[in-house]
């Protein structure tokens, strides 16, 4: 299956679980640049599972959009676990959605550093009640194939959240 179907179906997944529990989803995105919502939206009937979208790429916007602090982003860096936790509590905060995911990366081909190379994404994913996970993930690939896998990771983990 290509990266392409597999992302298509997992959106397909996510909406068919979300239906099932009458819950709602939202995103917090910096490097896929709204890839996640994108790919939720391109499935029929989404409306009925899919509240809003946050496109924050700047540092500026994760703070107005999102209430991110700017001690977390001078201490942490936007590509930092604390950040995307904040991105991801945010957006519920934000939104009436019942589940979020934030994801805020080095898709390259510029950008990187040595302790944050070049395909290091962070993701967080936020259940209203509390519950949270994070993760950190290194992939490997153009600035396109890292922004991909990085949707299929962030509707993976909607989906591993929901279970």
């Amino acid at each position: 299956m290509t990266l392409d179907r597999e992302i298509a179906s997992l959106a397909q997944e996510l909406g068919q679980a979300l239906t099932a529990r009458g819950g709602l989803a939202t995103t917090a995105e910096s490097c896929t640049g709204g890839g996640v919502a994108y790919a939720i939206t391109e499935v029929a009937g989404s409306s009925v599972w899919f509240d809003r979208s946050f496109v924050t790429y700047s540092n500026e916007a994760k703070q107005q959009m999102l209430g991110v602090s700017v001690d977390s982003l001078l201490r942490h860096g936007a590509v930092s676990e604390t950040v995307v936790l904040e991105m991801a509590r945010g957006a519920l905060a934000r939104s009436d959605a019942s589940i979020s995911v934030a994801i805020s990366g080095v898709a390259g081909p510029g950008g990187g550093s040595d302790d944050k190379p070049v395909g290091t994404v962070w993701f967080a994913w936020a259940e209203q009640g509390g519950r949270q996970r994070s993760l950190l993930a290194r992939f490997d690939g153009d600035r396109h194939q890292v922004r991909q896998l990085a949707i299929r990771q962030a509707l993976s983990g909607l989906l591993a959240l929901l279970k």
